[in-house]
């Protein structure tokens, strides 16, 4: 448990999903964790489970699905370098150069944390974010996952430290 906080609920798991809205078109949806600012209630996550859709299998043509899931809003799908990214998931099939459809690879962020990590992010605001982005596809291609982690009370200087750090650097 991170200090200044207070566990107070189990463990929850909570299922997203975002669909582009046109091929190849950066696409963001939100999801509201319903944390009470009143009670300075943050969400403590302990691990991201990342799920991209398989891009189209185009021949000659390389294609991507890139998402990524941030406690802040986003303009484009952000890498890991980004301090308020979370976790990533790629998907990619290079066929340049090939006649059939290509090779598929996936790459993501870590999906379980290492048993010694105590948590893996904290929100202070009320929603998390999911982008999603594909590349070369004929077709919408989308993202889905799970996010887990608990419900914690923070005191009044963690609580303020975290939201301000969460906001200014979105």
């Amino acid at each position: 448990m991170p200090r200044g906080l207070k566990q107070t609920s189990s463990i929850v798991p909570i299922g997203f999903s975002v669909t582009e809205t046109a091929a190849n078109t950066f696409t963001q949806g939100s999801v509201d964790l319903n944390l009470s600012p009143l009670d300075n209630e943050v969400f403590v996550v302990l691990a991201i489970n990342m799920d991209p859709c398989t891009p189209d299998a185009v021949a000659s043509q390389d294609t991507a699905v890139r998402s990524a899931l941030t406690t802040t809003s986003q303009t484009g799908v952000v890498t890991l370098a980004d301090s308020n990214c979370l976790a990533i998931g790629q998907s990619h099939i290079k066929a340049e150069g090939f006649t059939d459809g290509g090779v598929g690879f996936q790459t993501s962020g870590i999906e379980t944390p290492p048993a010694n990590l105590e948590y893996i992010g904290i929100i202070a605001t009320n929603d998390f974010f999911v982008q999603v982005e594909g590349e070369g596809n004929n077709n919408a291609r989308c993202i889905s996952g799970k996010l887990y982690g608990y419900r914690a009370r923070a005191d009044s200087a963690v609580y303020a430290a975290l939201v301000q750090s969460e906001v200014l650097s979105a």
